[in-house]
């Protein structure tokens, strides 16, 4: 495939990322601290918040799994959660968080499990597309290209 062809179909699917809501300006603010001394720097935090993120999803379900809820620990979880993914960009993750702490300070078990039923559906989700990117980033990269920006008002 065409290079022009391959930087063109991964400047679409990131943007499409944006305009699906799953990434906010903060993922732009993050790849602009990239440079050559550090050109793994995104894939490197983002792969942290993976593994962090997957442990809070193991911490809250065991957590709502509990005969008593400890809700201060639920929402110690998710605000630790919504703070990992505002960080990277993931805005929907980061909104299903705002609902989620809602629901803990309610102490309201039912919308607790259905916040974390959608916050792991966002996770997988956001998991999923980002990967994607990385390894369409990687295939430009290998036929020689280099990898567009994206400003986040051209969509």
């Amino acid at each position: 495939m065409e290079v022009a062809l391959m930087q063109r179909r991964l400047e679409d699917y990131t943007k499409s990322l944006f305009m699906e809501g799953l990434l906010d300006a903060q993922f732009l603010q993050l790849q602009q601290l990239q440079d050559d001394s550090n050109p793994e720097f995104v894939r490197e935090v983002v792969s942290l918040f993976f593994e962090d993120s997957q442990k809070l999803l193991n911490d809250l379900t065991s957590a709502l799994d509990q005969q008593i809820v400890d809700f201060r620990k639920v929402d110690s979880y998710v605000h630790q959660l919504k703070g990992s993914s505002s960080s990277i960009g993931a805005q929907r993750v980061k909104n299903t968080c705002i609902v989620f702490r809602t629901f803990c300070e309610e102490q309201n078990a039912e919308g607790c499990v259905r916040c974390l039923q959608q916050v792991k559906q966002e996770y997988y989700l956001v998991k999923t597309r980002l990967e994607t990117l990385y390894r369409l980033e990687q295939q430009v990269v290998a036929a020689g290209g280099s990898i567009p920006a994206v400003e986040f008002n051209s969509f």
